[in-house]
């Protein structure tokens, strides 16, 4: 799943055909840009490509992304009213965990599936083995200094669902324009079965 950090919207379309061309029609946009948005906005309505807010933390985060036409939330910790308000707007939310202790609070808020980060400093593809093997049945998306070089290792784990990160749409390319690039990168790790981000997003 492609995690974007973009900070012209007007750009937001070119990104969109490029996921689209590269077979990964998937994007977190992230509220680590003043005009994200507006990003969302764009993306959302072009109507192929499964958009989502990432880097939420409040209910009132939610709505907005909900308003902006997003189809999934994306939080880096487990916030139990940003997973409420989604529930109750029946929009998909993929919070992050880090710990058992955090892993066990989102089994009892009824989810199936988490975010685990930053994947790499807690611990990367042997903390998912360890967690799964405890929590048979749930799902990871692990993201947080995933790289192509390391996601194979993370997509090869059966709890593993899907894996995020910017190596795909890296903040230098978007700048530059270089969607070609992008579509590149984001075929080569749809060949690793990224593809499979938008059924990670639960519900």
């Amino acid at each position: 799943m492609p995690v974007v950090v973009l900070d012209e919207p007007a750009a937001a379309d070119d990104l969109g055909a490029a996921l689209v061309a590269g077979g990964l029609p998937v994007a977190e946009v992230t509220l680590r840009s003043p005009r994200a948005a507006e990003v969302v906005h764009r993306l959302a309505r072009r109507g192929d490509v499964h958009v989502g807010v990432g880097t939420v933390l409040t209910a009132a985060q939610v709505e907005a992304a909900h308003e902006l036409g997003a189809r999934f939330v994306v939080s880096p910790g487990l916030v139990p009213e940003v997973v409420h308000r989604c529930r109750e707007l029946d929009l998909p939310v993929l919070p992050g965990v880090a710990t058992a202790g955090e892993i066990a609070a989102a089994l009892a808020l009824g989810l199936d599936t988490v975010k685990l980060f930053p994947a790499e400093v807690v611990g990367g593809v042997p903390a998912v083995r360890a967690f799964s093997a405890v929590f048979g049945g749930l799902r990871f998306v692990p993201t947080g200094g995933i790289t192509a070089a390391s996601a194979p290792a993370y997509l090869a784990e059966p709890a593993v669902a899907a894996v995020g990160g910017s190596w795909m749409v890296a903040p230098d390319l978007l700048a530059a324009g270089e969607w070609d690039e992008v579509a590149r990168r984001c075929a080569a790790a749809a060949v690793l079965g990224a593809p499979e981000a938008c059924e990670a997003v639960p519900g």
